[in-house]
């Protein structure tokens, strides 16, 4: 059993993802734009490129396409930052908000979907649980990235 949970936790995600997806597409929100454009709310306005890069979990580079893309819509603008010129803080735009709330209504119908059978004890369990196994493998990166010598 112990073996499979590993396969189980990469699977989730792209399960997670691609049910979203599905349910996003009649808006014509790609996987990149949709998980930009929640992260950003989440963690608040003004994020410096570089931090949502990292939450998001990709390079900044890369996300500078999805960020024109989404600037083209009209739905976020990037500005300098008054300390440092070189970096772009985003924020959005008041035509983001409806957009938002609709995804976080799909993306909360699909989290409930995805729960049926569990209680909140349980969901609050797997919470707790998936976090120790995050910390651990935080850990273990920060271990083998200073066991590495230059």
């Amino acid at each position: 059993m112990q073996e499979n949970i590993g396969f189980q936790l990469s699977r989730l995600p792209r399960l997670w993802r691609a049910i979203i997806d599905e349910r996003l597409a009649p808006l014509g929100l790609t996987q990149t734009r949709w998980v930009t454009l929640y992260h950003l709310w989440r963690l608040g306005d003004g994020q410096p490129q570089c931090d949502l890069a990292r939450a998001i979990g990709v390079e900044a580079p890369s996300l500078v396409r999805t960020l024109d893309q989404l600037s083209e819509q009209g739905l976020v603008e990037r500005r300098p930052c008054d300390q440092d010129r070189r970096t772009k803080r985003v924020y959005l735009t008041a035509a983001a908000t409806p957009l938002l709330e609709r995804i976080d209504d799909v993306v909360q119908e699909a989290r409930d979907e995805m729960f049926a059978g569990l209680d909140a004890d349980e969901i609050a369990t797997l919470g707790e649980l998936l976090s120790r196994i995050e910390d651990n493998g935080l850990a273990l990166q920060a271990r083998d990235d200073t066991a590495v010598e230059p």
